[in-house]
């Protein structure tokens, strides 16, 4: 059945607000929303994850979810080389992360473990911190050379929090941190992540918290061994963007490419028909303009430009991330 060409318009989609342990208020009020739970952790953005499929939230395709649109339009929305690279489905999970108190520290699979155990992606990911309290952490690599020896018998005897590199977090940092690197997020970040279309974490370190039945937080030692990375190296902090640069390239890997936006004015974002572009605001507003209308888009509002939308200007004062798959 021939494909009828997707509307070349911008697409919002209804966020996943998800409660977690160790969520809080700053993503609804960030997104100008009501608060709907005391522990709001996670917005997901834009998901094709199973079960948390995006919903189109206005517009001719409102109700839609993410994977009905790909089975309409296919290539008119992802792009051709990424539709056929990753056989129609959509590769990437974008979300904004509130942690009021500090993630676990976790470790997530490769494309190859991933695929082997899980039939799934791996999970390779950035961070762009968008708020920082004083004093907050990002927690990136380990601080020390380590056989997986050693890091059992460190989980076992609470002491794996030791062996992480800690790295003091403020507005505009970046990290960049890949499949297999040990990492956790400390208590006072905003942050807006970009990373594989993949819902697998293992559980490394828990600090003994116990969940809504009171139980203690599974732990997954075994299976995180054979996923972590146990290079060690000097810095796993990336590079602080130029702060003078208008587009700048902050992140990069097979499986996107995340650039900076310093919006001040007018510019034209260029859109390959081979891949998508994610646009997320984080700060400030602006104008879409395309070839049918316009569209407002504002600080924790994020949209999926389709990969037929090959021209697009913005207009406003702001920051913006673009996501390319």
């Amino acid at each position: 059945m021939k494909r009828k060409i997707i509307e070349s318009s911008p697409i919002k989609f209804t966020p996943y607000l998800k409660s977690v342990i160790w969520g809080g208020t700053k993503i609804c009020r960030y997104k100008g929303i009501v608060q709907t739970d005391s522990n709001i952790g996670e917005s997901w953005e834009i998901s094709a994850v199973p079960g948390h499929e995006s919903v189109v939230a206005d517009g001719p395709y409102r109700g839609m979810r993410i994977i009905e649109l790909i089975e309409r339009f296919g290539p008119d929305l992802l792009g051709q080389k990424v539709f056929d690279r990753y056989k129609g489905k959509f590769p990437l999970l974008v979300k904004l992360i509130d942690a009021n108190d500090k993630l676990s520290v976790q470790v997530h699979p490769d494309d190859n473990l991933a695929r082997q155990r899980h039939d799934s992606f791996g999970k390779s990911e950035m961070w762009y911190i968008i708020e920082a309290e004083e004093g907050a952490k990002i927690y990136s690599g380990l601080n020390r050379a380590m056989t997986p020896e050693e890091y059992v018998k460190m989980v076992e005897t609470d002491t794996i929090e030791e062996a992480l590199a800690a790295h003091d977090s403020h507005p505009g940092d970046v990290f960049f941190v890949p499949a297999g690197r040990v990492h956790s997020i400390g208590g006072g970040n905003l942050l807006a992540e970009i990373q594989e279309s993949s819902d697998i974490t293992y559980r490394i370190y828990d600090y003994n918290r116990l969940d809504a039945n009171g139980n203690l937080r599974e732990l997954h030692t075994e299976q995180a061994k054979d996923a972590i990375d146990f290079t060690f190296r000097n810095d796993f902090k990336s590079a602080q963007p130029d702060p003078d640069a208008a587009d700048y390239i902050i992140a990069e890997c097979e499986h996107f490419r995340v650039n900076r936006l310093l919006l001040d004015g007018e510019m034209t974002l260029e859109n390959s028909d081979e891949s998508f572009t994610i646009l997320m605001c984080l700060k400030g507003n602006a104008v879409i303009a395309y070839d049918d209308g316009t569209m407002s888009i504002k600080a924790g509002e994020t949209v999926l430009i389709p990969a037929v939308l090959t021209s697009v200007s913005l207009k406003g004062k702001g920051t913006l991330l673009t996501v390319r798959s």
